[in-house]
């Protein structure tokens, strides 16, 4: 789902807003948890998962057209790691996963 079609889908789902609160709406979430990552910050989005930050050490790495050693530095990246309700809600059987699980059976 890329983020336009989260807006379409919350616009349809709340008429009574009107679709520029939705698009700030999602924006904002999208801002305030992009500034707290930033910040070294954790986001934690309970049932869903949370997001944080890590850091990377320093490394050397190779260029790969020229196989050349290349110094790469330390960086921080973004972590996310899934809630236990997101992750029983993927692996739950579902009407498409059976067939497909009764189909790869054989």
């Amino acid at each position: 789902m890329t983020r336009s079609e989260l807006i379409a889908e919350l616009a349809r789902l709340n008429p009574h807003l009107m679709q520029r609160d939705v698009e700030a709406i999602v924006a904002t979430v999208f801002d305030e948890i992009t500034a707290a990552l930033a910040r070294g910050d954790r986001v934690e989005l309970r049932g869903f998962g949370a997001f944080s930050v890590k850091a990377r050490a320093p490394r050397i790495g190779r260029n790969p057209r020229t196989g050349e050693p290349v110094e790469v530095g330390s960086k921080r990246m973004p972590f996310f790691k899934a809630g236990k309700e997101l992750r029983e809600r993927i692996n739950r059987p579902g009407p498409a996963r059976r067939a497909a699980v009764a189909t790869a059976q054989g």
